[in-house]
């Protein structure tokens, strides 16, 4: 069964950092894809960062860049989302989610080539 547990968020303050963690199980990691997706209220879903498993490349959402990197720990099963200088605009659920290794990584933004999802954690950032 394949299973994704997002953890790590919580409340700070503007121009604080957070790290994500999204511990995968229930498929072998190395042959998939780990997107960072999130959603605010009232917003669509949207992609903030991928990372191809096979051979560690990353990409990221222009509204983050330069704030946030993705890495991943092979060993633990689990993908990390650090975040720094974060801004009020950053406030979502963030989720992840698992794809296919083998899709061309310029499609990583779009959310429904994404087979499975965790189930969020809330990030707050107060102005």
């Amino acid at each position: 069964e394949v299973q994704l547990v997002e953890s790590g968020g919580g409340l700070v303050q503007a121009g604080g950092s957070l790290r994500l963690s999204c511990a995968a199980s229930g498929f072998t990691f190395n042959n998939y894809g780990i997107g960072w997706f999130r959603q605010a209220p009232g917003k669509e879903r949207e992609g903030v960062s991928y990372i191809k498993m096979r051979d560690g490349s990353t990409y990221y959402a222009d509204s983050v860049k330069g704030r946030i990197t993705v890495s991943s720990d092979n060993a633990k099963n689990t993908v990390y989302l650090q975040m720094n200088s974060l801004k009020p605009e950053d406030t979502a659920v963030y989720y992840c989610g698992v794809r296919g290794g083998g899709l061309h990584s310029i499609t990583w933004p779009e959310r429904y080539s994404y087979n499975y999802w965790g189930q969020g954690t809330q990030v707050t950032v107060s102005s």
